[in-house]
C-alpha cells in the first residue's frame, strides 16, 4: 500500500476520480446507482469518512472507474477489502449450512452480521 493510499480519505479519492475521468456528482452516481446526495455527502465527508458506505458501492467504484482499484477505493474508506468468493464457494457454504441446526444457523447468522458490521465501522 502507498503513502497516498494509506493517508488518502474517500472525499480526496474522490476528487482525484473526479479529475481522471472528468465527472461530477452526478455522473458518479448514475453511474453506481446511488443517490447524488450520498455522492455529495461522501464529497464533504457526511458519512463517517466512508466507513459507513456499503461495501456494494464501493465494489461499483471499481468497476465504474477501473483506474482505481478496489483495494485503494476500500483503503480510502477506511475498510478492509473484502476477500474474493471463489465459484464454488456459495455451493460449499450453503452445503455447510444445511447441516446446521435452527439454533446454529441463528449463531452463525448474528455471528457473520457481526463480523460485517466490524468492517463497515474499523472497530
Amino acid at each position: 500500500m502507498t503513502d497516498q493510499e494509506r493517508t488518502e480519505d474517500l472525499a480526496q479519492l474522490l476528487a482525484r476520480l473526479k479529475s481522471e475521468y472528468d465527472v461530477n456528482d452526478s455522473e458518479i452516481s448514475r453511474r453506481i446507482g446511488v443517490s447524488p446526495a450520498t455522492v455529495n455527502a461522501w464529497v464533504h465527508r457526511r458519512r463517517g469518512g466512508g466507513r459507513g458506505v456499503k461495501r456494494e458501492s464501493l465494489q461499483a467504484l471499481a468497476r465504474e472507474f477501473p483506474k482505481f482499484t478496489e483495494d485503494e477505493i476500500f483503503a480510502a474508506a477506511g475498510r478492509e477489502t473484502p476477500g474474493p468468493l471463489p465459484q464454488d464457494a456459495e455451493s460449499r457454504i450453503l452445503e455447510l449450512w444445511r447441516g446446521l441446526t435452527a439454533e446454529q444457523q441463528r449463531a452463525k447468522e448474528i455471528e457473520m452480521r457481526a463480523l460485517g458490521e466490524s468492517n463497515r465501522t474499523g472497530r
